[in-house]
């Protein structure tokens, strides 16, 4: 039984196993995100089902994107933290949260 996972992105018109991520790379359950990664790196667009944390100031230009939410969370804090500014973090088009600096 071949259970290798797969990926596609209609943008591209392909599907691909991810044999290589798993046995060359060896990045274990992190394949998905390896794969998605470097398509974005390579097409600038991410495969189906594949979609972005954003972590946006509300003051500043500064932002970041992210696949895990715990990243764009993570910076957020540290940026509100620093700044006292407030982060908005996004998945899409909907707002999930605003992350504002601790009180003194």
């Amino acid at each position: 039984m071949d259970d290798t996972p797969t990926i596609s992105c209609e943008r591209c018109g392909r599907s691909w196993d991810l044999a290589y991520e798993l046995d060359e790379l060896a990045v274990g359950n992190q394949a998905v995100q390896q794969f998605a990664l470097d398509h974005h790196r390579h097409t600038g667009h991410f495969p189906d089902g594949i979609s972005t944390w954003q972590a946006s100031c509300r003051q500043c230009p500064e932002t970041v994107e992210r696949l895990e939410e715990s990243a764009a969370r993570r910076w957020a804090e540290t940026h509100a933290r620093h700044t006292r500014h407030s982060v908005a973090i996004e998945r899409g088009e909907q707002e999930v949260d605003v992350v504002t600096a601790p009180e003194r």
